[in-house]
């Protein structure tokens, strides 16, 4: 009876200990680009982002512990940043929230807001938005964070829609109202997941923009929404799992806004099936009954053509930043030669490809413990840094650093001539 324990035990342990992925070493991020200027200015003023990212020990190798304990618990000791609530009404009567929390540190003369946009139904009030705001306000940067219309339960829907994957005009009209507010203010946009995909879009669309963006930063968005969702369809890699998730919370916002999102007027004017929208297994099911009625498209392949980013990063000109995990669970490894492609052939952008750290995780340090700030929270506090850096000088960092710096980064550079795709 003792062997057979010790051999379920010892089954057992393998199972965590691969799950756990604990025999992974930390590597350096590798970095993307032909712009070696742009390049030696971040690293000129994060040069962490050249060192090995260390998750921590015991857990923080496995991309799916990440991805889990970042989405049900959030960042280790959470604050509370103090702000204030900007309401908008926007012309076809939804109401829009954005939350402005000034700086608190004094690190730099500069006026600079970080302009926000949070995940899939996140706003203000999700922990890891709260702790990159505390860390980026202790820095001495303005944020304002966009809130997805109806994903706080304060702010009632008062319009015929909610959010939807790439519908950027909400974030142009925090955008404007900021830059009407604050008319010297210098504009970094951040975008984690969801938001990282609005804000590539919103940069790559033909429309007009404030002139006071100097840059951006996506955060672990897929790029293609249409390969995003075959591979998420699939149970490899427990991915079918993570797409259930995210049905249930999207429909659950629809509902709890049932009043306006599926009045009898709503259902007429939509053809909607409120008991195919409640049955809906998956995101397809769902944007099928609901959300390519709403905002008028034939098919949810052309809902999800229009939402990708992929389709307009082509004209891009404002320098941007990507940031992706290869050990992502949500957005796998195959989604990513796009975005490698894209910085190898444009000019003042760069890509951060990481190892490990799971969607949106990136804990760092201890054994079992994370740091109370993440790898990523300080990365974006770099990034945004050398983004102000790189559009005030417009020239690589001094003499003294720059060997040192770029010898010894990973650093994939490409020539412009060169046709052959990266892999």
């Amino acid at each position: 009876m003792s062997t057979v324990l010790l051999a379920v035990i010892a089954v057992i342990l393998c199972i965590l200990f691969r799950i756990l992925n604990v025999n992974s070493q930390p590597h350096k991020p590798v970095i993307y680009g032909r712009d070696k200027n742009f390049i030696e200015n971040i690293l000129f003023i994060a040069p962490f982002l050249n060192e090995p990212y260390m998750p921590t020990r015991l857990w923080g190798f496995s991309g799916h512990v990440q991805t889990i304990l970042h989405s049900l618990i959030g960042r280790v000791r959470c604050p509370w940043p103090i702000g204030a609530r900007i309401s908008l009404l926007l012309p076809d009567r939804s109401t829009l929230t954005y939350d402005l929390y000034e700086p608190v540190g004094t690190e730099h003369e500069d006026d600079v807001t970080v302009a926000i946009c949070p995940g899939i139904g996140n706003t203000s009030e999700s922990v890891y938005i709260r702790t990159y705001v505390h860390y980026s306000q202790r820095h001495g940067y303005r944020c304002a964070v966009l809130n997805h219309i109806g994903a706080l339960h304060s702010v009632p829907v008062t319009g015929a829609r909610i959010f939807s994957y790439g519908h950027t005009d909400d974030f142009n009209y925090m955008l404007e109202n900021l830059t009407e507010r604050y008319p010297n203010t210098k504009l970094v946009l951040v975008g984690f997941s969801l938001g990282g995909n609005l804000i590539t879009k919103y940069l790559g669309e033909e429309r007009s923009r404030p002139a006071s963006i100097i840059g951006g930063i996506s955060i672990c968005q897929g790029y293609n929404a249409i390969d995003t969702m075959v591979y998420l369809l699939q149970w490899q890699n427990f991915r079918r799992l993570y797409l259930y998730v995210m049905t249930d919370n999207y429909r659950n916002i629809i509902t709890r806004h049932k009043r306006s999102l599926l009045s009898a007027d709503m259902k007429s004017r939509f053809n909607l099936d409120e008991q195919m929208i409640v049955s809906a297994g998956t995101l397809p099911d769902l944007d099928e009954a609901y959300s390519r009625r709403v905002h008028g498209f034939p098919s949810v392949a052309a809902l999800y053509k229009w939402s990708s980013s992929s389709q307009y990063v082509g004209g891009v000109r404002t320098p941007l930043v990507f940031i992706n995990a290869r050990d992502d669970p949500i957005v796998p490894e195959p989604l990513l030669p796009v975005v490698r492609e894209f910085v190898s052939s444009h000019d003042k952008t760069m890509y951060l490809e990481l190892a490990h750290g799971g969607h949106l995780g990136f804990y760092e340090g201890g054994l079992l413990y994370a740091n109370p700030v993440t790898w990523l929270d300080r990365a974006l506090v770099g990034l945004t840094g050398g983004l102000l850096m790189a559009h005030d000088k417009g020239a690589p960092a001094t003499a003294d650093h720059e060997p040192d710096l770029i010898r010894s980064a990973t650093i994939v550079y490409r020539d412009p001539l060169d046709k052959t795709p990266l892999k």
